[in-house]
């Protein structure tokens, strides 16, 4: 693949992975992807939900360290119904009014709706892999608006999705009919939810909101403000990257998957 950020090399015991570009096809058209995978073998499925800046080399070097830890990684473009990907370029910023009207528009053509029928036609086509082991559940994982896709993601198809995590997720609890949260009844997964220290600040009822409401549902959920984060700290390409604590979702990532998705 042609979309590789500079790296050190792979950690120590990683796996060969193989990663190409996919067309994945769902009743509203089709979804450019990356789909990447360990060379040999069958394995945990996961589906990654970038965020708001999209399926791009960052995501896709993400994708390609979670292969290499044993799983074969599906990373979407959610905004394929009006653009392939990437829809922005290295060094863009969210911040920038420009990026901002190229994807809004994006965004807003996305629903609760579309989620269902994309998460449907996404664990379909891992399903269908060779390198996908489907006696066992699938992760995934949202960033950022890839948060609540999580929930909903989990909620439609809990008989297939084992585990979720969400890292800096926007609108996971409010006080809307449509809230993600209010689905968490419906799900059979366990959840690692990795909040923003401004996020917390903006919302510091949420994480209570949805400890109730895992509790309640029976459902294991580690829920963790993350302190001296900024929004958008886990993508390698973010402005406020923060690699320490990025390195310390990601090691509860594998964790939880690890138990999980077993």
């Amino acid at each position: 693949c042609s979309c590789r950020l500079a790296r050190d090399q792979p950690f120590a015991g990683a796996l060969e992975v193989i990663g190409a570009d996919v067309n994945v096809t769902t009743p509203d058209g089709v979804a450019d992807c990356f789909f990447v995978h360990p060379a040999e073998g069958k394995h945990p499925g996961v589906i990654i939900w970038p965020d708001i800046r999209g399926l791009r080399p960052a995501f896709q070097l993400m994708a390609t360290r979670l292969a290499e830890s044993g799983y074969a990684v599906l990373c979407v473009n959610q905004f394929y119904r009006g653009a392939k990907a990437p829809v922005t370029s290295e060094g863009e910023s969210f911040g920038d009014p420009e990026v901002r009207a190229r994807i809004m528009p994006l965004y807003q053509a996305l629903t609760a709706e579309t989620t269902v029928t994309d998460a449907k036609s996404f664990v379909s086509f891992l399903d269908a892999q060779a390198a996908v082991d489907t006696a066992r559940k699938i992760g995934t994982t949202g960033y950022c608006m890839g948060g609540p896709i999580v929930l909903r993601t989990a909620a439609a198809l809990p008989e297939r999705i084992g585990a979720g995590a969400t890292f800096h997720g926007g609108g996971l609890a409010t006080d809307q009919p449509n809230s993600p949260h209010l689905l968490i009844p419906q799900m059979d997964a366990e959840f690692l939810i990795a909040i923003a220290g401004n996020d917390d600040a903006k919302e510091p009822d949420a994480k209570d909101i949805l400890r109730k409401s895992f509790d309640e549902a029976g459902l294991g959920a580690e829920i963790e403000v993350y302190e001296n984060t900024l929004h958008g700290w886990c993508p390698l390409d973010s402005g406020v990257y923060n690699e320490a604590q990025a390195e310390r979702a990601w090691g509860r990532l594998l964790s939880l998957f690890s138990k999980a998705l077993s």
